[in-house]
């Protein structure tokens, strides 16, 4: 399928030939007719796209301040490796269509093949001739309303949502700053509602598209344009001033602010729904008591997971309007003939334009409010694209060797997020005796930019494709969390060599079916991303230190830090608990540092129930502690371990140096400018076994061991006593 993506380093904007995108449940999958070009928010990130990399910092501060905390506790290498791979990217474009429905995931009720809909969401409702929506970001379209007027819904619910915000009763008057495409949606839907509206626009064509759909008056911001819509606001409102002001205008300027002020009424209602400055006159607004609410996108519901992705809907007693019945509500409008839309399209083209739509966009070679793209009614299925051979110049620089040219592990990759790309792949990329053969991601673009950086000769969203292929040797499950064990299981059972990220199993239950799949298919070529013990630090450290005659004290010291509540990583209830997610590391580096299984663990919640104080004891003896802590500084060193045993104590200092206190003497070593937590010696550990089939870098005992360690905490915090471990395991 084709679908229109930006390389945000580059700005370069591009129609890709792409994988159907997997139909995952709680969605379905929609064949797209007409998609509907924001010109406003589109344009702006393709603009912000086509900055220098100074003029990208300057758009995004919120940013920088991320990449300096990460600086901060990662160093400048991989602080830069992941700056890049954010920006060296297939970004996607659109947010609003209408199409029909193809396929149905599992567990969605209420829509059925071969339904027209309308869809919504900037990760979903894409410019792409199919996509997969989330069940709450669709809603039927009836026979009677146009598809192309369809398009516009989602644009028409974040309108909608700022009519909502503004509490509007019937007889009052309106003012709407800003007459693009929202602005003019708002003028008919504030109509609708029996509200006079009056609008300003810096375009005479805007203003008069505006009155033409029901505004009283519409007219410039400045002069005698600017007093003809203060003197019909007095008209209206007995000289009081407009009961509420709609900001729906985009820029850097502060005029739309500051004619708030000045044309809304004592005590109005000021909001906001385009993003323009906001830097509030106080004088102005404190003499009025303006009230200034934002309008948050479609409505409630809007970036919020559980509602998207899971489907969960708020109950309508206690929400209303959410984003979903919104949306519906829109396309009920249109099926009653209450919004007029035809005014609004300015030009129909086919979608194998799209770059070059854009392109005249951009430079403003097009005119006009509304633009979609038309796309073509038959679309092949494909799932999985092929990369065009490589030229010989392209190779030259691999191993020629007989031995490793012959039999090259090839290795399939199930995920290619920021990780995987940053942390895992550099290190495969090019290497001698290794074929990247096969990557499989949800997202259509994400495995498309996977294949463009790496060199995979193929790409595609059905990762069973890369299961099935007998001639791939190994695969790197890469996913989130919930889907690592059931993968493995799978992978295992395909019989080949697997290599899965942290965690291997988020429950008691996943790691059982993990052992007993390696016990039925006598496969127990596994390796978890435990890469830590892989350092070279560490185990210089650890070589250093040599053997001692007793058990050994550790103590870990974790700065884990906070995570967006939006993102994936906190959703404990689906992906596992954080410390699930990420302990395994800290417990796996003190196995392999006291060279022992762990029999027990108890665990404390320390002000939260993500910081932890963790106690680990060992077969041999040793006891290790792990302080999980997420509400430290930022900037405070995220790694701190402490080493003591056999007279000797040791310090490892987030991995940027280690020092060693033995006898009378203090050794201390730096590591550079990099930050090395051992993915790529790990990496060639793993690829290493699978060539020779020698045995695996971390034994399997120690691999379910640490796992089931980990799983314990969580138990161990809700009993409140020590779990012995051995038991736990059927």
């Amino acid at each position: 399928m084709k679908q229109i993506a930006q390389n945000y380093k580059t700005g370069e904007l591009t129609l890709v030939d792409a994988p159907v995108p997997a139909c995952r449940p709680g969605g379905v999958l929609v064949r797209t007719e007409y998609s509907l070009i924001s010109s406003g928010t589109e344009l702006m990130k393709v603009g912000e796209a086509k900055l220098s990399l100074l003029g990208k910092v300057r758009a995004r501060p919120d940013q920088v301040r991320s990449v300096l905390d990460t600086l901060a506790q990662q160093g400048p290498e991989a602080t830069f490796k992941k700056v890049m791979n954010r920006l060296d990217a297939y970004t996607p474009l659109g947010y609003s269509l209408c199409g029909t429905v193809i396929e149905v995931g599992a567990g969605v009720t209420g829509l059925t093949v071969g339904q027209r809909v309308a869809c919504a969401g900037n990760q979903y409702a894409l410019h792409a001739e199919i996509n997969w929506v989330p069940a709450n970001l669709c809603v039927a379209v009836p026979d009677e309303v146009d598809p192309r007027h369809a398009a516009f819904t989602t644009v028409g619910a974040i309108a909608m949502q700022g009519l909502r915000q503004a509490d509007m009763a019937l007889g009052e008057v309106a003012c709407v700053i800003g007459l693009g495409l929202i602005g003019q949606l708002l003028v008919q839907l504030l109509r609708a509602n029996g509200v006079r509206v009056v609008g300003i626009d810096i375009s005479p064509e805007r203003c008069a598209l505006a009155e033409e759909q029901g505004a009283m008056c519409a007219a410039g911001p400045e002069g005698a344009d600017l007093e003809r819509v203060e003197a019909a606001l007095a008209e209206l409102t007995g000289g009081f001033g407009a009961d509420a002001i709609f900001l729906s205008a985009g820029g850097d300027t502060n005029t739309p602010v500051e004619l708030a002020a000045r044309l809304a009424r004592d005590r109005g209602r000021v909001v906001d729904i385009g993003k323009c400055s906001l830097d509030l006159p106080w004088n102005a607004y404190y003499e009025k008591e303006l009230d200034v609410r934002f309008s948050r996108s479609y409505g409630p519901g809007r970036y919020d997971p559980i509602y998207e992705e899971q489907g969960v809907d708020y109950p309508v007693g206690y929400v209303r309007w959410t984003e979903g019945r919104n949306l519906a509500c829109f396309v009920d409008l249109l099926a009653q003939g209450q919004i007029e839309l035809d005014r609004l399209i300015s030009a129909v083209t086919p979608f194998d334009t799209a770059a070059q739509t854009y392109e005249q966009l951009d430079k403003g070679e097009l005119r006009g409010i509304g633009f979609l793209f038309e796309y073509p009614a038959d679309v092949a299925l494909t799932r999985t694209v092929v990369r065009p051979r490589p030229a010989p110049a392209e190779t030259a620089g691999r191993s020629t060797s007989s031995a490793l040219a012959t039999k090259p592990v090839r290795i399939g990759f199930i995920g290619a997020g920021n990780y995987a790309s940053t942390m895992l792949l550099p290190h495969l990329k090019d290497r001698e005796g290794v074929d990247l053969a096969h990557v499989a991601t949800a997202s259509s673009l994400s495995c498309m930019t996977a294949q463009r950086r790496f060199g995979f000769e193929t790409a595609g969203t059905d990762y069973r494709a890369l299961l099935a292929d007998e001639s791939i040797d190994a695969v790197v499950i890469a996913t989130r969390h919930q889907s690592h064990a059931p993968m493995a299981c799978e992978a295992l059972r395909a019989g080949k060599a697997v290599f899965v990220e942290k965690p291997l199993a988020i429950t008691q239950e996943q790691l059982e079916a993990v052992m007993a799949t390696v016990a039925e298919t006598d496969n127990g070529r596994l390796q978890v991303g435990f890469n830590r013990r892989f350092s070279p630090l560490l185990t210089t450290l650890k070589e250093r230190f040599g053997a001692t005659s007793g058990p050994g004290l550790a103590r870990y010291l974790v700065n884990a830090g906070t995570v967006d509540p939006s993102s994936w990583y906190a959703d404990a209830s689906a992906e596992g608990t954080r410390f699930c997610g990420e302990g395994g590391h800290f417990i796996d580096t003190l196995a392999w540092w006291f060279d022992a299984l762990p029999v027990s663990v108890h665990a404390t919640s320390c002000g939260g129930v993500d910081d932890l104080q963790i106690t680990i004891s060992f077969d041999n003896g040793s006891v290790g502690t792990v302080s999980y802590v997420t509400t430290a500084n930022k900037r405070f060193p995220k790694e701190t371990v402490d080493l003591l045993g056999g007279g000797k104590a040791a310090r490892l200092d987030n991995f940027r140096s280690a020092s060693l206190w033995a006898g009378r003497r203090k050794r201390r070593w730096r590591a550079g400018l990099s930050v090395d937590k051992g993915q790529k010696a790990e990496l060639e550990a793993f690829v290493q076994a699978v060539r020779t089939g020698g045995p695996m870098p971390i034994p399997l005992e120690s691999l379910f061991a640490v796992t089931d360690a980990t799983l314990a905490v969580s138990e161990s915090v809700t009993r409140g006593d020590t779990l012995k471990l051995g038991s736990r395991l059927s």
